[in-house]
This record gives C-alpha cells, sequence and structure tokens, in this order.
C-alpha cells in the first residue's frame, strides 16, 4: 500500500499512544518490523509556542518512517504546527481526532472534533494546504453510540486532501472498553478511495487476520497489543505475508528486550526518568509470568538501572 509517496512492504503499523510511543520505544518496534510508526500526540499550540517538550516528543531517530501527531481545534494554529514539524524531518503530519482523554477532548482537540466535522475538514484542509508532506487522520467510530460518524467524517477528509484514515474501531465513550466495531471500520473503507488503517484489539496473529477479515482494511495499527510485546510486528508479518507462526519468546528473550528498551531509554531521556518509565514498561513485559504482581511492587522502588538487570536476572532463574 501507499500512503502518498510513501510505499509500505508490509502493514503492520505501531499506533501512537502518549507515555509510551517514544523515541526508544519506536525505534524498537522498527526493528521488530513495524512498518510505520508515528509520535505520541504533541498540542499544536504548545509547538507552535515553542513548548520545549513539544519538541521532544518530536524528535525522531531511525524509527522510518515515521509521522507527526498534532492535535487541536484551530484551522490557523494547526496549520503553524504543521509547518513547525517539518523541522523534525517526519514522513507523514497526522490529524489526532481520536484521542479520548478529558484534557484533550475536553479542550476542543482529539475525540471532540467526532461532535463538529465542519471543524475537522476546515482543520485538515489548513494543514494539507500548509505542507507538501502527506497528511493523515486518526479517527473513532464517533462520540457514542448514538452519533456514529466515521463514515461522514472520513468522506470529509478525503475530500479535504488526506492521504489516509486511521479508524479506531470505539466511540470516544467506551475509551477502551467494550468491543471493536468491525462493521464501521468496514463502511469507512467502502466510503473513501484512501487507504483505511484500522485499529483496536489487535494484539496477534489471529486478531490481526480477523480485523483484516472483517474490514478489508488496507493496514492495521497495533497499540496497547505492542506493549511489553515489540515482537508482535515480527509475528503478525510471519503470519500474514509467509504463513508461518513464529514462536513465542522465551522468559530470556523478554528480559533482554526489556533491558534493551529500558537502556534506550536512558541514552535518550537519562536515567532519572527512564527509570520512572521503566515501571510502566516492565510491567508490561513481566505479565503473566510466575510472581509478576510482586515483582512489579519491586520495580516501583528501583532507582538504578543495574538493580533491573538483577530483577531480570532473577526472573529469568525462576520462570526458566
Amino acid at each position: 500500500m501507499n500512503i502518498g509517496n510513501l510505499e509500505f512492504n508490509n502493514i503492520a503499523f505501531l499506533a501512537p499512544m502518549a507515555g509510551m510511543t517514544d523515541r526508544a520505544f519506536r525505534e524498537l518496534c522498527t526493528d521488530y518490523g513495524a512498518a510505520y510508526c508515528v509520535t505520541e500526540m504533541v498540542s499544536s499550540k504548545g509547538l507552535t509556542m515553542g513548548d520545549r517538550k513539544s519538541g521532544e516528543l518530536l524528535t525522531l531517530g531511525n524509527e522510518r518512517p515515521c509521522g507527526a501527531q498534532i492535535f487541536g481545534d484551530s484551522p490557523e494554529i494547526m496549520a503553524a504546527a504543521a509547518v513547525k514539524c517539518l523541522e523534525y524531518k517526519p514522513d507523514i503530519i497526522d490529524i489526532n481526532m481520536g484521542c479520548p482523554a478529558p484534557k484533550v477532548a475536553m479542550n476542543g482537540g482529539g475525540s471532540s472534533l467526532l461532535k463538529k466535522p465542519g471543524l475537522a475538514y476546515e482543520i485538515t484542509k489548513a494543514v494539507v494546504s500548509a505542507v507538501d508532506l502527506p497528511v493523515t487522520a486518526k479517527i473513532r467510530t464517533g462520540w457514542d453510540d448514538e452519533s456514529i460518524v466515521a463514515v461522514e467524517l472520513a468522506e470529509l477528509l478525503e475530500k479535504a486532501g488526506v492521504s489516509a484514515i486511521a479508524v479506531h474501531g470505539r466511540t470516544r465513550k467506551q475509551m477502551y472498553s467494550g468491543s471493536v466495531d468491525f462493521k464501521t471500520i468496514a463502511d469507512v473503507k467502502k466510503a473513501v478511495s484512501v487507504p483505511v488503517i484500522a485499529n483496536g484489539d489487535v494484539t496477534d496473529e489471529q486478531s490481526a487476520a480477523l480485523m483484516l477479515e472483517k474490514t478489508d482494511c488496507d493496514a492495521l495499527m497495533i497499540g496497547r497489543g505492542a506493549l511489553g510485546n515489540p515482537w508482535v510486528f515480527s509475528k503478525i508479518n510471519a503470519y500474514l505475508g509467509e504463513c508461518r507462526v513464529l514462536p513465542e519468546p522465551t522468559v530470556t528473550q523478554k528480559m533482554t528486550v526489556m533491558l534493551k528498551h529500558i537502556e534506550k531509554i536512558i541514552e535518550y531521556k537519562g536515567e532519572y526518568t527512564a527509570m520512572r518509565e521503566a515501571r510502566h514498561h516492565a510491567g508490561y513485559y513481566t505479565k503473566g509470568m510466575r510472581g509478576g504482581a510482586a515483582l512489579r511492587r519491586e520495580i516501583c522502588t528501583f532507582e538504578h538501572f543495574e538493580q533491573l538487570q538483577e530483577l531480570a536476572f532473577r526472573i529469568v532463574k525462576e520462570n526458566e
């Protein structure tokens, strides 16, 4: 498939997730076969006002191709933010129209645009006009079950000039609970000619194949299913592309990748920040392991990488 002038050989993409898909994790997932990734969402207002953190979120490394995701409710400011993003050399500008977080949605950005298709159109048109890069948008099915607007919104976004549309198959009200709405994603695919990327509950090879079967989508976007599980991309690629089932990683392999992940965060953010973020990531890497709950409590007390290394060694010894 293609998004603008970008060609993708695999269709398993990493979804943007605030606080999780930083440069370190994006690079790790790319190493394991993610064909595309997107930065954490960045406030258009913060970016245009020179906010330091916004710039840090947009800093890219080897994770290519990669999109820069922005959110906001002003066509003018969003367009200016898109231009500002060019300084960080992304491959795509992505507009967030699906974030359900109250601090975003209640301030006019993210999923609040599901209730304002006209404004979503104007924002998209302004961003498309401002940059030469492909522009994409990530939406949800609607605000709630009584206002499923994904098809209407997708048609407007295509008219405004987007090169692809990602659809999370849930409403804003659902947040991340309940079942994914395959039908609405499939309806969006039928309604537009640009590529449609399906998102929601893709966690392994079987759920990836089911999403493709139910929606006829052009690509898949994996979010929470990749946390503590970056090899999900290589597994999906092998299954869909070669009809091969790769073996599950061993505990040793999981701990090795976890340490590699945290080392990358230390490289980019320093040990103090990395060890606090490690508490979240380690919880996913150790999920399902013997004594996992106690291990996760212990991780929350760590200040230094050596402590995590010692714990990883102990986990391997106790679980294999």
